[in-house]
C-alpha cells in the first residue's frame, strides 16, 4: 500500500523514508511493531533510522504503532499513545506507568 505522504521542507521525500511510512501505514488497528521489527522488515537501515524517519515526517501517520522493543512509546508521547491505544484495544501489560504494550499479543509480523 502506497499511501501519499507529506514531502520535506527541501523537497521529496526519500525512498527509504516512504518505505518506513508505508510500513508504518500498513499496521493494522490494534497492533504495534518495534524500531527495530520495521527495519527487519525492510531488510535496511536500523532501529534509530526507523526513529528519524518517524521524527521527522511521522506526524500524518498512526506514529503510535512504532514502540520501542521494551513496549513503550516514544518517549514524551505516552498520554496521546496510550489513547489511541484504549480506542483502538491494543493490549497492554498493565495500567500503571509507564505506558507499555503487550508486545508478545500485539506484535505485528506484517504481510510476509
Amino acid at each position: 500500500m502506497t499511501v501519499a505522504h507529506d514531502e520535506d521542507e527541501g523537497g521529496a521525500i526519500d525512498e527509504y523514508s516512504a518505505r518506513v511510512l508505508d510500513v508504518v501505514d500498513a499496521i493494522p488497528p490494534g497492533q504495534v511493531m518495534s524500531y527495530g521489527d520495521i527495519a527487519e522488515y525492510l531488510g535496511d537501515g536500523g532501529p534509530r533510522q526507523v526513529g528519524r524517519v518517524l521524527a521527522r515526517f511521522g506526524g500524518a501517520t498512526a506514529w503510535w504503532r512504532v514502540i520501542h522493543a521494551d513496549g513503550t512509546p516514544a518517549p514524551g508521547h505516552d498520554t496521546a499513545a496510550l489513547s489511541h491505544y484504549q480506542a483502538e484495544g491494543t493490549p497492554l501489560r498493565s495500567a500503571a506507568e509507564p505506558v507499555r504494550v503487550d508486545m508478545r499479543r500485539a506484535r505485528w509480523q506484517g504481510n510476509r
